[in-house]
């Protein structure tokens, strides 16, 4: 951590010059650079200073032998500095530039109509329980119904420290299989669902948007919001004609702030089409059209004819379905950050 340290002592003395804000795009950087390293450097701090805690205590452990009282101390000591050092691993982990950034994470049911939709809006509240447990805000910025039941496709905007960092894990298909609720036959059917993830872009990345290769499209909210809402055209569809990426909002009831909340989602999707494209053509190609089937899974639900959520990437799965669709997904996340370099491009 030296570097890191020394880092953060030159850009703290940087904010400190009476003339630090004269450029306000570079002093915009360097708080975002010092508030990155303080949040690696602050945790390893405590755990250098519970090292050193929990060193006393083993000391005088040993000498009063296996009768004292701080044998017991130090065993909880013990216990206490091995999740925090586990947690300071996983957060150097996250060290891609887009990382600590807020998230755009949307769900959109693949083919098999009212079961994928059925199956699409599980994995919405399986999402939206595993935000609380972590702690991170959210809010649903679009919702499309499904026909009869589910949903066709939803997109949240999530907040927190390390929000996209989290999600960039589960951007894929998600395969579920079951016997369907809506199959009078009972039949075990399986149906398909991908999650899209892309962080929230700061204000100084530059994405060149022409109003030209725009189409904007307004149409009457069909989610909650009230009489307002639903009366008026305030919902916005904005669509990139030379990608065809398509973004819609339609939780405000202005149409002025739908529409600046889908200008932020397409610059992000936008710079993430490019950014994939630098480092796969492939991955680029998935991240604008995907076949929502076979071939692009990351993870499997199974729950008939046995129960079982294996991720397909890091091979770690669990017998516990319940819980996973509960929000309980960080066996899962967090593997998936320990095996998967960070995307720092």
């Amino acid at each position: 951590m030296p570097g890191k340290q020394s880092s953060l002592t030159r850009l703290e003395q940087e904010m400190a010059q009476p003339d630090f804000w004269d450029q306000r795009e570079r002093a915009q950087t360097v708080v975002q650079e010092v508030s990155r390293l303080k949040l690696i450097l602050n945790p390893f701090d405590d755990v250098e200073t519970s090292l050193g805690d929990f060193g006393v205590l083993a000391e005088l452990a040993t000498a009063e032998g296996t009768e004292s009282e701080f044998l017991t101390e130090a065993e909880g000591a013990w216990h206490a500095l091995s999740i925090a050092l586990d947690k300071l691993e996983l957060v150097s982990f996250l060290s891609g530039k887009m990382d600590r950034n807020n998230a755009f994470l949307a769900v959109h049911a693949g083919a098999g109509g009212t079961e994928s939709c059925d199956w699409a809006n599980m994995l919405l509240r399986m999402y939206s329980h595993w935000f609380e447990r972590r702690g991170f805000e959210y809010e649903t910025i679009d919702l499309q119904p499904g026909e009869e039941a589910g949903i066709k496709s939803a997109t949240l905007l999530v907040k927190g420290e390390f929000a996209h960092g989290y999600c960039r894990g589960e951007h894929g298909v998600h395969r579920l299989v079951r016997i369907s609720p809506f199959d009078a036959n009972k039949r075990r059917h399986t149906s398909f669902a991908a999650v899209d993830v892309v962080p929230e872009l700061d204000d100084n990345i530059e994405v060149d948007i022409r109003d030209a290769d725009l189409r904007v499209d307004t149409y009457r909210s069909s989610g909650a919001g009230g009489q307002h809402v639903n009366k008026t055209d305030s919902a916005v569809r904005l669509t990139h004609l030379p990608t065809g990426v398509v973004v819609t909002c339609q939780n405000e009831r202005s149409q002025h702030k739908n529409r600046a909340t889908a200008m932020k989602m397409l610059r992000a999707r936008l710079y993430g089409l490019e950014q994939k494209k630098r480092r796969d053509e492939q991955a680029a190609a998935y991240d604008a059209k995907s076949d929502n089937a076979w071939g692009n899974q990351i993870r499997s639900y199974v729950l008939q004819p046995y129960q079982m959520v294996k991720d397909l990437r890091t091979q770690v799965e669990t017998s516990n379905v319940n819980a996973v669709l509960d929000g309980d997904i960080d066996l899962f996340v967090e593997s998936y950050l320990r095996q998967k370099p960070a995307e720092t491009d």
